[in-house]
């Protein structure tokens, strides 16, 4: 997976600007605020439908425009392919795929991509939520039919939890969520088959990683914890589902919210038996999270046949020297990817990649 070209018009701080791209590293220096992380930005959100930043595609668009636009050119298993996004105050946002219009849920798994921020430092110590779009992101853009599943079981979550604030109201009949409850149970069981399935592939490759970087000296484990469910059930998951569902009616009627689902599951990380969010330390963790995101990229491979890009936005400062070289030593020669960071000094006084300056929206070699 490479990006050759990217073009954008009107797009962050950006009025006109088209961009080449080497196949190998390229880095993006500037201080913060010149539109460094624009770039990167531009890339995940032909690859992804959404920004990793903001909500609103409104923010896209440069100051008191009208429209702005993001065509990336990319070739895929060394077929050239191009993806045209083109935003609008007033209007919906338009797909265009090879010159065919599509809608939104088909574009993710056209233009694969890996995204390593300072937020993701976060994914083990953070909220069960971060590692869940961690693991369905990844799921998705080798799946599509999964990110279909997702989008499904979300719009039915959302209806049964709307279904039981009216019937806390008064206003609806309890007996009106069995069939939310058949729907939820059926999906959802599907939803955790497959995320088990890629858990247990991911597992193994985040522990050689891992214990590349330490060394050998630790054993990453990374285990997928179904909320509400006995961890023992493999079989018959949609049975458990539909039981639980009954057995928690009440309680979720009180308080508005389904309580059972792979809406609430969690990914368990430990370190030599150690549970890295409760008792790790800070450089397990970050250590931990690297590990996460290199197997991310051999996921990825080993499913479509070709590595993802990879996107680091401003990670380097972020990581000491040891775990610099690591990431490095893995990427260089093997991946596309683009960086942007605040100075040089992260990177290798050798021969290492293209570097940019950035500077007011302006970009130099």
């Amino acid at each position: 997976m490479k990006v050759n070209k990217l073009i954008l018009r009107n797009f962050r701080n950006y009025i006109n600007l088209t961009l080449t791209f080497t196949h190998g590293i390229n880095i993006f220096i500037g201080d913060n605020g010149q539109g460094k992380t624009n770039i990167l930005e531009a890339i995940y959100y032909a690859a992804m439908g959404h920004s990793h930043r903001t909500n609103t595609d409104t923010e896209l668009i440069r100051w008191q425009q009208d429209s702005a636009s993001i065509s990336i050119f990319f070739s895929r298993l060394s077929i050239e392919n191009s993806i045209v996004l083109k935003f609008n105050t007033n209007q919906k946002k338009e797909i265009i795929n090879n010159n065919y219009t599509i809608k939104p849920k088909e574009l993710i798994g056209l233009l694969n991509v890996v995204l390593f921020s300072p937020e993701d430092l976060m994914l083990i110590k953070g909220m069960p939520t971060m590692r869940r779009r961690f693991l369905d992101m990844e799921i998705s853009q080798i799946s599509p039919a999964y990110y279909q599943q997702l989008l499904k079981y979300n719009r039915i979550l959302a209806q049964r939890n709307t279904l039981l604030k009216k019937i806390r109201e008064h206003t609806e009949k309890a007996e009106m969520l069995d069939a939310w409850d058949e729907q939820l149970a059926t999906i959802g069981s599907q939803i955790v088959k497959k995320r088990q399935i890629a858990i247990k592939k991911l597992a193994m490759l985040a522990n050689l990683m891992h214990r590349k970087i330490t060394d050998n000296k630790e054993n990453l484990t990374v285990i997928y914890h179904k909320h509400g469910i006995d961890e023992n059930i493999i079989e018959n998951l949609a049975d458990e589902y539909r039981k639980k569902l009954v057995e928690l009616r009440q309680h979720d009627i009180y308080r508005g919210s389904t309580s059972v689902g792979p809406h609430r599951d969690d990914l368990i990380l430990s370190v030599n038996g150690i549970n890295l969010r409760t008792f790790g330390s800070q450089g397990q963790q970050r250590t931990g999270v690297l590990a996460l995101k290199l197997s991310e990229l051999e996921f990825i491979k080993s499913e479509t046949g070709e590595y993802p890009v990879l996107l680091l936005d401003d990670v380097m400062s972020e990581l000491d020297a040891s775990r610099r070289e690591h990431l490095i030593a893995f990427i260089q020669d093997r991946i596309q990817t683009f960086i942007t960071a605040t100075e040089k000094k992260y990177f290798p006084d050798n021969k290492f990649g293209e570097f940019h300056k950035v500077a007011n929206g302006i970009i130099m070699e």
